[in-house]
């Protein structure tokens, strides 16, 4: 069964960001994404395996800050 987060990135600002973090995201292990730039959310389907802290350093690597919104 895979995990689904949802992630604020509030400095994310251009389609250069969210290039940025589509191809961090593409070159990890991770079964899906959505990279909305007008509402600055990431959503993440990923394998149980893989932690939401894990999908946070990756964005982080390609130079964004995320945080995880707990539902």
């Amino acid at each position: 069964m895979s995990n689904n987060y949802k992630f604020s990135v509030p400095d994310m600002s251009c389609e250069h960001c969210k290039m940025r973090i589509s191809n961090a995201l593409s070159a990890a292990d991770v079964e899906s994404f959505d990279v909305d730039l007008s509402t600055k959310l990431v959503t993440v389907t990923v394998s149980p395996e893989m932690s939401a802290e894990s999908v946070v350093d990756l964005i982080d690597t390609a130079g964004y800050d995320a945080e995880l919104i707990r539902n």
